[in-house]
């Protein structure tokens, strides 16, 4: 009989509801920077990505994830644990595992349904429900259940050539950033972009989202350590990170525009987090807080590029978290170090095989995060199409696809008709 820690089990449990968290979170970021018209649509595109994710993850999107190597060529897991079957084994490959199975079946299960649910901001104001379904249920099998199989299962072949990946800069940042690119391209730019202005239309709602973020970051670096040993460091680390990336985001606002804006700054705090990601058990305080610096100013500088390139990838989930996704994972290359339990990087004497490494993950992420996701995108939206009709677009997503409207404003105006003696 295997005997787990009664801590470390608690730990990830508790992990697993603050990653949880960060689903409504991400959902409320999301609907404050969409337009007023679209922010209904926003939230149930993320709590219907909860419900799908989670049903395919129990039934087979973990067993090919995390189950027995098929072939042992590293690429997927067979059915083993389809429906959670044989849940009371060991997880294949792992050394000294001190939860339950069903423990790290519920941790991952939240990192699936995140990652899928970031794809919601690049193709926002513009997607059809039901499509949308079908896409998010197609990708999160045929993406993110091999990817994460390479990666974060032991026996994944990007594990077994030395990557490291302490909880998610490729599979989760590259993988949503290079994804949600290829979904946007397949998908079309919205009506009158870039000529017109399509401004947040709730900024303190999505400072509110930024701060549920950055509290369920916690959860998902440090419940990454699956113990109480390293989640000190990591817990750490990603608040250095986070910190560091908003004052450099907002630096980089102050020299471009001379005015730094609110949304910019939890911008760059998410972006911090999402480069420490992959770095946070691997990094000291001094390598995670230049990270953060580094994630700050170039995903600030980044987010420039769709108009440069002329590509509709609404919210920025390239730019966020597909560049810091990048800037994590070479950056372990450089400031990782064996005092945090990880191995050399170039500036502590490793030499470049480990940045070798890093480079290679992140290659693979994104051709197989991009060139996936745009097959899936094209099938999906030839058969069923993906995006409403122009009507639909311009009415509103919240009125034409679910007949709400997130604010009252007749009822407001009426009420302020009366106050001053109108009808």
């Amino acid at each position: 009989m295997h005997h787990y820690s009664a801590g470390d089990t608690a730990w990830v449990l508790a992990s697993a509801a603050l990653v949880f968290f960060m689903v409504p979170g991400l959902a409320i970021f999301y609907g404050g920077m969409v337009r007023r018209k679209n922010v209904l649509a926003m939230l149930m595109q993320n709590f219907i990505t909860i419900a799908v994710v989670s049903l395919l993850w129990v039934w087979v999107g973990y067993s090919l994830a995390f189950g027995p190597d098929w072939g042992g060529v590293g690429l997927l897991g067979t059915f083993h644990f389809a429906a959670l079957s044989h849940i009371g084994q060991l997880v294949p490959g792992m050394a000294g595992q001190s939860v339950p199975q069903v423990a790290f079946v519920v941790f991952q299960m939240m990192f699936a349904i995140v990652t899928a649910a970031l794809l919601t901001g690049s193709i926002a104001d513009r997607a059809r429900l039901g499509a949308f379904m079908v896409f998010i249920a197609a990708w999160s099998i045929i993406v993110y259940a091999p990817l994460a199989h390479w990666v974060f299962s032991p026996e994944g072949w990007l594990a077994k050539r030395g990557v490291e990946d302490f909880a998610g800069g490729s599979v989760v940042e590259v993988d949503s950033g290079l994804s949600g690119l290829a979904i946007a391209l397949v998908i079309g730019r919205r009506r009158g972009w870039p000529r017109e202005l399509m401004r947040p239309h709730n900024v303190p709602l999505s400072v509110l989202g930024a701060g549920i973020l950055w509290f369920g970051w916690f959860g998902f670096n440090a419940g990454s350590a699956l113990s109480a040993g390293r989640a000190g460091t990591a817990f750490v680390n990603t608040n250095t990170a986070t910190a560091a990336a908003l004052l450099a985001w907002a630096a980089v606002e102050k020299w471009r525009t001379g005015k730094p804006t609110t949304l910019g700054a939890v911008s760059g705090a998410v972006a911090g987090a999402v480069a420490i990601t992959p770095a946070c058990g691997f990094v000291n305080t001094v390598g995670a807080t230049v990270i953060g610096l580094a994630a700050g100013a170039l995903c600030a500088l980044a987010v420039r590029l769709k108009f440069r390139l002329g590509v509709d990838e609404s919210l920025d989930v390239l730019a966020v978290h597909g560049v810091g996704g990048y800037v994590g994972m070479l950056a372990v290359g450089f400031f990782g170090t064996a005092a945090a339990k990880g191995l050399n990087g170039l500036l502590y004497g490793g030499g470049a095989s480990l940045l070798g490494h890093q480079a290679l993950a992140v290659l693979v992420t994104t051709a197989w995060a991009f060139g996936a996701t745009a097959a899936i995108g094209l099938a999906v939206h030839k058969l069923m199409g993906m995006r409403v009709s122009p009507e639909a677009e311009v009415a509103g997503l919240d009125i034409s696809l679910h007949e709400e409207s997130a604010y009252d404003l007749e009822a407001l105006s009426i009420g302020g008709r009366a106050r001053h003696g109108g009808e």
